[in-house]
């Protein structure tokens, strides 16, 4: 039986859908691993550099566009269509893919995927003399997810990442941080030593990064040209035609996409657009939202294969691992209609000081905070506290390109958390959040606990609130409470309409 992309049965419950696995967990509470990122100055400061730097060429260039705004209607009603008629979608996606020559993988959960592409890569790569073989890789957030890395690295297979950002946290040994520049913690410095450390053919280099792209350049060229198996994501696949899409800025993915004779495509089934014609409204959305710029430098489209140009034994692989668990949550589901732009990510304040690590999953920020609990659901590990992860100021809503209302699956999924971990009460915080929940659940009950603000405004003196007593001193130790009014809004109401009752009388 398959779950992909089926929609929830009204007599089944959310809970009982497989989750997602694979590098889509948390494995300690946000707040715990976030305090050890804060002290980390230097890469606060090389994030703050590059998306401050990022925000602004966003800022200028969807200013140029009039429609823009009419661009995101589109881009989300689209999105919206997908996730209505997915199964449907996905079952004319495969009829054109597999008609185009293409041969089509379903996986449930990370460990089929990875099951999936390994005996691919066994069946089309040889074996070198060091008894291993080998596959390039172009930049994929799905193939990061699953941990196909490390998992072909247990079977004898050495991946090649060729996206720039992407070698950089390879050789460094590293994990990305940010979807879009995952090295996005290093600077120039960091990158020529790990190069210079890592790269046996670098020699000496500067830190300029025209030097450091050609010493990569130079690092990759070999594998391009003898490697037989490539391994790609995609950023759209079109249901009308079973094309599918990658959108970059370097042209290593266009090599990867090309050059070797087997490409094996690892999507996600939430990818799809239902008509090429769509790719108008999202091929202006993705790059002025993602990098800033206007068009995208390399922009491929392939369908099945072709006789005699490029690759001839074309697969993909589409994925669920939690997906269509997402897709049954009616309030969180419009999170699959993320296109990995990562502009919510460089307009969030937590992200900016925690960086990406700190969400433990492969997708970091704002999007991360609601996609990976829904995928594997909030009780697992640390995921139930990445909702709380934001400050809840709507930045990230405000720039995403298909409108995914982020803060309110925020709430949403701290609802979500405080039902399944914090029920019965377990901690002093759960007893005041508890209480807090009791007082304002009721008219009557909020309005005598409003009747002591007087009292309390006279005793605080007006001023603003620096520090509280007890378990309340965790919550002022980083933050200040208002100055108390000196009348409630209920007063305030009544007075005025008292006035206005007194205004109409005196005419």
């Amino acid at each position: 039986m398959t779950f992909l992309g089926m929609p929830l049965l009204p007599s089944k419950r959310r809970s009982d859908l497989p989750g997602g696995q694979g590098n889509v967990v948390e494995a300690e509470d946000f707040p715990t691993v976030a305090h050890e990122h804060l002290s980390n100055q230097q890469l606060r400061n090389n994030i703050g550099h590059a998306t401050s730097t990022i925000r602004s060429k966003r800022a200028e260039v969807v200013s140029e566009l009039d429609d823009w705004e009419g661009l995101r209607d589109a881009g989300e009603a689209t999105k919206n269509e997908v996730m209505a008629n997915l199964p449907e979608y996905l079952a004319q996606f495969e009829e054109a893919f597999t008609a185009a020559g293409g041969i089509i993988h379903w996986a449930r959960d990370a460990d089929e995927a990875n099951a999936i592409v390994t005996e691919l890569v066994e069946d089309n790569a040889p074996v070198l003399d060091n008894g291993r073989r080998e596959v390039i890789k172009v930049k994929s957030m799905a193939t990061q997810e699953i941990g196909l890395n490390e998992h072909l690295e247990t079977e004898g297979i050495d991946a090649f990442e060729t996206d720039l950002a992407e070698l950089i946290v390879q050789l460094g040994d590293d994990k990305p941080s940010h979807i879009l520049v995952p090295a996005i913690h290093r600077n120039r410095d960091e990158i020529r030593e790990i190069f210079m450390d890592k790269m046996p053919d670098a020699g000496e280099l500067t830190n300029e990064p025209a030097v450091l792209a050609e010493a990569a350049r130079r690092h990759l060229r070999h594998k391009f040209l003898t490697t037989k198996v490539a391994i790609s994501g995609a950023n759209f696949g079109i249901a009308e035609t079973g094309t599918l899409g990658v959108v970059e800025s370097e042209g290593n993915g266009r090599m990867c996409l090309t050059l070797p004779e087997t490409l094996i495509t690892v999507m996600g089934i939430e990818k799809l657009l239902p008509r090429f014609a769509d790719l108008e409204v999202f091929l202006q959305l993705l790059p002025r939202s993602s990098t800033g710029e206007r068009m995208n430098p390399y922009t491929s489209f392939w369908t099945g294969k072709s006789d005699g140009d490029g690759p001839q034994n074309v697969h993909l692989v589409l994925l669920d691992n939690g997906r269509t668990r997402a897709l049954a949550d009616e309030h969180g589901r419009t999170a699959l209609n993320c296109i990995r732009c990562s502009a919510c990510m460089n307009v969030c304040p937590v992200y900016e000081r925690t960086g990406g690590h700190a969400y433990g999953s492969t997708y970091p920020g704002p999007i991360g905070a609601i996609v990976s609990p829904l995928l594997t659901g909030v009780e697992e590990e640390g995921n139930g506290s990445l909702p709380y992860a934001s400050s809840l100021c709507g930045a990230c809503y405000d720039v995403c390109p298909v409108k995914i209302n982020i803060p309110e699956i925020l709430v949403h999924l701290r609802g979500e958390d405080v039902k399944a971990n914090h029920s019965p009460v377990s901690s002093q915080l759960d007893a005041a959040l508890t209480g807090a929940s009791w007082m304002m659940g009721d008219g009557k009950r909020m309005a005598a606990a409003e009747k002591g603000l007087p009292l309390a405004h006279k005793v605080t003196g007006g001023e603003q609130i620096d520090a509280l007593p007890g378990i309340a001193g965790a919550w002022t130790s980083s933050r200040d409470i208002p100055a108390l009014p000196e009348k409630s809004f209920r007063q305030l109401w009544a007075e005025e309409e008292a006035d206005k009752r007194d205004e109409e009388g005196q005419r």
